[in-house]
């Protein structure tokens, strides 16, 4: 299992796809991981995946086999 980058140095953007209801992430590419976070907790968890994974969960969210939960 491969460590978490060192987040301090990442530079986060927000999702294109972020509306204006407040559910937002934002996205970080660092060390050949993508992070992923809530734009309103930025000091909460975060999602970290490899490339291949990234790739893997963006299909499936285009696909509609990812859906958000309440």
């Amino acid at each position: 299992m491969s460590e978490t980058p060192d987040l301090s140095r990442a530079v986060w953007r927000k999702s294109r796809r972020s509306g204006a209801n407040g559910a937002c992430v934002e996205v970080a590419a660092i060390g050949g991981v993508v992070a992923v976070r809530d734009s309103k907790n930025p000091g909460s968890a975060v999602l970290a995946l490899g490339l291949s994974g990234w790739h893997t969960f963006i299909s499936g969210v285009k696909s509609g086999d990812l859906q958000p939960t309440a």
